[in-house]
């Protein structure tokens, strides 16, 4: 059985910390990116697809926000996503 090297080591441990690294800063720009969108924009890419666009008084603020709690899961939208798409209908 061949021991490791402690150079060996060091090296797996440098390129985990890189990956990690890679793999923390990818996840952030997909948030911010998400972060940026419009609740038009992302009522047009999640809901739009089995949706046709309702009149915003078509339901109140509370049943608008019902809606939105209820999608949610079946969009698999994040909390923020979900009220900027509520904040649009409602308006």
């Amino acid at each position: 059985m061949k021991i490791t090297s402690s150079k060996n080591i060091t090296s797996i441990i440098l390129v985990c910390f890189a990956l990690f690294g890679v793999l923390a800063t990818n996840g952030c720009v997909g948030s911010q990116k998400i972060a940026d969108k419009s609740g038009m924009k992302l009522w047009s890419e999640n809901c739009q697809r089995c949706h046709i666009a309702s009149s915003s008084n078509t339901f109140s603020h509370e049943e608008w926000k019902t809606i939105g709690m209820h999608m949610q899961s079946r969009a698999l939208l994040t909390n923020k996503e979900r009220d900027k798409i509520i904040e649009f209908l409602q308006n």
